[in-house]
């Protein structure tokens, strides 16, 4: 009974072996600024979700929206319209004024990602009236596959998340540091 009992452990610890191996691997990215602008300040606008269109430079507009998550509970989302005329709708995962981080998660959109969510935080920087803020994302490419096809694979998704965190992180240092 026992050797039986390895046997089928063995098989099962094979077979999850085999399936990871077959998985896609999760990317992650990570971009930071130094803005010459307090804290407090940079956060005031960090967090409000509705206001991303007023540093980012690829977003014309944001609208804001209460909608059902899975368990039924009302949840913010904002619909980003890009100035290329693509959208993209994002759900608050949660914003802590303590921490002075917010996170949020993709649903549906034009980005080459897949299970996308990212964090901005804020912190004190070096100097007085210095602070830093990064960005971090974690995403599957869009086709969630090992052979993804090109233009939804690791690279695509890599390049266009950096080119979005690059442009909104320029943005914001251009837009906080001019008040």
């Amino acid at each position: 009974m026992k050797l039986k009992h390895l046997l089928v452990v063995s098989a099962l610890g094979l077979a999850v072996q085999a399936t990871a191996a077959v998985a896609p691997s999760q990317q992650k990215v990570i971009k930071e600024v130094t803005i010459q602008a307090e804290s407090a300040k940079v956060w005031d606008l960090v967090k409000d979700f509705g206001a991303i269109h007023q540093w980012h430079p690829a977003v014309a507009s944001t609208q804001l929206e209460m909608r059902k998550d899975d368990s039924g509970a009302d949840v913010q989302h904002r619909l980003l319209t890009l100035k290329d005329g693509g959208t993209i709708l994002e759900k608050l995962v949660g914003a802590s004024d303590a921490d002075m981080k917010l996170e949020y998660r993709i649903v549906e959109g034009v980005l080459p990602v897949s299970s996308y969510r990212s964090i901005m935080q804020v912190k004190a920087g070096a100097e007085p009236s210095q602070t830093v803020v990064t960005w971090t994302g974690r995403f599957y490419n869009k086709a969630y596959a090992v052979d993804a096809p090109k233009g939804e694979d690791n690279a695509t998704a890599i390049a266009a998340v950096e080119g979005v965190y690059d442009a909104g992180l320029a943005g914001l240092k251009t837009v906080l540091e001019a008040k």
